[in-house]
């Protein structure tokens, strides 16, 4: 799908505010209402937007500690990948993981509610997957930049 401005002024308000209004998302990008229903609806089944969601507050819902967890695999090969994978999305608390290139096969993104979750995750149930050879962690101190959104690409030829 090639994207024109009036697409990347729509996924940019939408990424600010996925809740908007076909009304409200008019006025932020100077398109009339139908037409952006209409593109929406293209950039929706183009699978440009892949869906909405609000974003809570993980310190007023108590999770109060956030990890980077790197991890490296015993051994390596498509089964052991997507034997990771299937363990990994067992636990809620494992908000992303990444496959990586570098010195760790797996960067995982953990959020629990304090030092002691964490170590509970980490001991009883990260270390003793036989998989799991090595785990190096760190405790997010301070977020400085947290935006789940991706620049939208500009338009050819800008």
């Amino acid at each position: 799908m090639i994207l024109d401005g009036f697409d990347i002024a729509i996924l940019a308000a939408l990424q600010r505010d996925g809740a908007m209004t076909n009304a409200a998302l008019s006025e932020a990008v100077n398109l009339s209402a139908s037409q952006c229903s209409r593109r929406r609806t293209a950039l929706e089944r183009a699978g440009v937007i892949e869906g909405y969601g609000a974003r809570l507050s993980a310190a007023r819902l108590g999770y109060g500690l956030r990890a980077i967890i790197r991890v490296n695999l015993s051994s390596h090969g498509q089964t052991k990948e997507t034997d990771f994978a299937r363990f990994v999305a067992r636990y809620p608390q494992v908000r992303s993981a990444f496959l990586v290139s570098g010195d760790a096969d797996y960067i995982l993104d953990v959020r629990t509610r304090d030092l002691e979750d964490f170590a509970e995750f980490v001991h009883r149930h990260l270390l003793p997957n036989p998989q799991v050879s090595q785990v190096r962690s760190e405790i997010v101190l301070k977020t400085i930049k947290d935006d789940p959104g991706i620049p939208p690409a500009p338009p050819p030829g800008s």
